[in-house]
């Protein structure tokens, strides 16, 4: 039996968890088919998702077509949660992406595209809602070739289109040139192909050229249209067809070592981390112990295997299947189970979240709950990352949109009975050194209250370096522990800089050290009085580092987003001042055709990402809702104007006097 693991993709209301509904509808795992609308869908399982009929979380379902099992995995259209979509990509072995007959190829689209074609992932096109009015599947098909990949080709004609009675028809051999279309396309990939057309096109048969097609779908160059409906049904069974055949099945040695990937992770009804493994290669078994990285490790308790519409207990698990599995404690996503991947899709496909707000409960006393559910949550969606203000009991949660809050607010509702607001969202800024600074705290000496010496060095590195540190002590002349407890403490201490944003990209060198051997008093127990300890160092080195850093200095910079606009050239006058009061720096306009028939400008440029929120929210009124726009990370850019300042979560090293007067307490 053959395995696919495959994604659905899509723009927010496309029509993907209707289509996945419909496959497991026309594969017979279901007996009615759930309604987006009505909140009866099988993949929705949350209530926000049924209310709002919305994918939120992505799910995983499973059907059989002839001898390929089928792991389809519903993800979500909105971009707020576009980090959800990232840790599916990366176990698929093939997606389809869906557009909607109506509005056609739309922002959120091409971001998909664009990576799905930059991780190689095999991609189908499912061009939906084909009995919808207004469905216009010619001028849909001429956008995906225009805007998304010039190697696209229709593999069906629809006809009635915009009406219940909308179908498909399959093109073959003796469709009149279908033959041409395909080898066009396909040579602009296989030389060979083109030098045999034409030579004599006689000799390109039909089936070879539907080898070459599968071949070169494998290796996502070219994308195959297919059209339907998933309301009515019309072009869904074209499309499981073209899924089997198309699309490549996993592969995998079931006798090699156990290897696998963590995508999703999730708590239990007892509060246990459930964790969905994707199995690259081995068998993973219950009982098995098995490595996680990082030095974790774990022992498999149980698991479920998905299968057939559900997920039912196994045994174990080889290659190409997905399964729930228990017992790994420590387990977080994106972790390898097992032996690493020797192909895996390396590099992150999407930005990290830009934006971060105080989430603040109802009830004062629940401040501790609220700490422990959101922790869990960042469990599940690593990308959220968390920041407790010990000082003013504040926490601060990181996020994609405003969307999120509501995700946040109704689950924490929901599951955890806690009732929470949020402040304004800020964007989230970072800290680059423009120096080199070096400070050193002697031990007994310069009014140091700690049994420690360091001396630190900081110089930037070239942006995306990460943070490096480094020693140039005498090896040996300092304990291990010791040696630890400042590399971690220098770590914390970079996530809050001079002005309080993280400081992402320079080398730390430990240059000078001293410490108090372990000593005692004659017949006595251990004096830590006389002798240091790792607390010592993890209190001494933030006050080192904060004054290489300022004498290093550093600057603020804030998240710059890159976009493409495409708008109605009457709109242009009104959009280009828009732009400028968002700090946004366009660059000239460029003819694109037509927009509804009229001329069309294009628009590349660079905007704040704390502008980026207004610009889509005054789009439609500018353009008659007939702009297009598309954003992505570019970079961090210097800020201008007045440097923003982020509160700090501790006990500031920069006030050196009230930093003791909390540490030392401590100590």
């Amino acid at each position: 039996m053959r395995t696919l693991n495959l994604g659905i993709l899509a723009h927010v209301d496309a029509g993907k968890t209707s289509l996945t509904e419909r496959l497991l509808y026309a594969a017979g795992v279901i007996d009615e088919v759930g309604s987006v609308d009505a909140g009866s869908t099988r993949t929705d399982t949350l209530a926000l998702e049924r209310q709002r009929g919305i994918t939120i979380k992505s799910a995983v379902v499973s059907f059989v077509v002839g001898d390929t099992t089928v792991n389809l995995i519903d993800t979500p259209g909105h971009p707020d949660f576009i980090a959800e979509v990232e840790r599916v990509l990366d176990v698929l072995d093939g997606a389809v992406l869906v557009v909607s007959a109506v509005e056609g190829v739309q922002a959120q689209t091409r971001v998909l595209m664009r990576a799905l074609r930059r991780l190689t992932i095999p991609t189908l096109v499912f061009v939906n809602k084909l009995d919808r009015s207004g469905a216009r599947p010619d001028r849909v098909l001429r956008e995906l070739a225009a805007k998304l990949s010039p190697s696209v080709v229709a593999m069906e004609s629809a006809t009635a289109p915009g009406s219940r009675a909308a179908a498909v028809a399959s093109f073959g051999p003796a469709d009149d040139g279908f033959g041409a279309r395909l080898t066009e396309v396909l040579a602009d990939h296989d030389d060979a192909l083109l030098a045999a057309y034409v030579d004599d096109p006689a000799t390109v048969s039909y089936r070879r050229l539907r080898r070459a097609l599968a071949a070169q779908i494998a290796k996502a160059v070219v994308h195959p249209v297919f059209f339907g409906s998933a309301i009515t049904g019309a072009g869904v069974g074209e499309l499981m067809a073209g899924i089997v055949e198309l699309l490549p099945a996993a592969g995998g040695d079931p006798d090699g070592p156990p290897s696998g990937t963590v995508f999703k992770v999730e708590r239990g009804p007892a509060g246990e981390k459930i964790a969905y493994v994707r199995m690259f290669g081995g068998t993973l078994r219950t009982r098995d112990r098995v490595a996680l990285g990082g030095g974790r490790d774990g022992k498999v308790t149980a698991m479920r295997v998905v299968d057939r519409g559900g997920a039912g207990p196994a045994p174990s698990v080889g290659p190409g299947r997905i399964a729930t599995v228990w017992g790994l404690g420590e387990v977080r996503i994106g972790d390898t189970i097992g032996a690493p991947r020797r192909a895996a899709r390396n590099g992150q496909r999407f930005a990290p979240p830009t934006l971060e707000t105080v989430v603040v409960p109802s009830r004062p006393a629940d401040r501790g709950a609220l700490h422990v559910a959101l922790a869990q949550l960042a469990e599940q969606d690593p990308l959220i990352d968390l920041r407790q203000d010990d000082v003013r009991r504040e926490v601060f949660v990181s996020l994609y949109g405003e969307v999120q809050k509501e995700v946040i607010q109704a689950t924490l509702a929901g599951d955890y009975g806690l009732d929470v607001e949020f402040r304004e969202s800020t964007t989230i800024c970072v800290e680059r050194l423009t120096g080199v600074g070096s400070s050193v705290e002697r031990m007994k000496q310069d009014g140091n209250p700690f049994l420690a010496g360091i001396g630190l060095r900081v110089e930037p590195l070239p942006p995306g370096a990460g943070v490096e540190f480094g020693i140039s002590i005498e090896l040996g002349s300092l304990p291990l522990a010791f040696l630890r407890a400042i590399e971690e403490t220098v770590r914390e201490t970079l996530r809050q800089g001079l002005h309080g944003w993280e400081v992402p990209d320079c080398s730390v060198t430990l240059w000078h050290s001293g410490y108090a051997p372990r000593q005692s008093h004659a017949h006595a127990v251990f004096d830590k009085s006389m002798s240091s300890t790792a607390g010592d160092f993890r209190f001494l080195t933030p006050l080192v580092l904060v004054e290489a850093l300022r004498e290093a200095d550093t600057g603020v910079h804030e998240p710059l987003h890159r976009f493409r606009l495409e708008l109605p050239a009457d709109t242009l006058g009104q959009v280009l001042p828009a732009l400028t009061a968002l700090r946004a720096v366009p660059g000239p306009p460029v003819p694109a055709g037509s927009a509804g028939g009229d001329p069309a400008y294009q628009i590349e440029g660079e905007v704040p990402a704390a502008s980026v929120h207004r610009l889509y929210q005054d789009l439609p009124a500018l353009t008659r809702g007939e702009g297009v726009l598309e954003t992505e990370f570019a970079r961090y850019e210097p800020v201008t104007g007045p440097v923003p300042q982020r509160p700090r979560t501790d006990h500031n090293p920069l006030d050196r006097k009230e930093y003791l007067i909390h540490v030392v307490r401590r100590v």
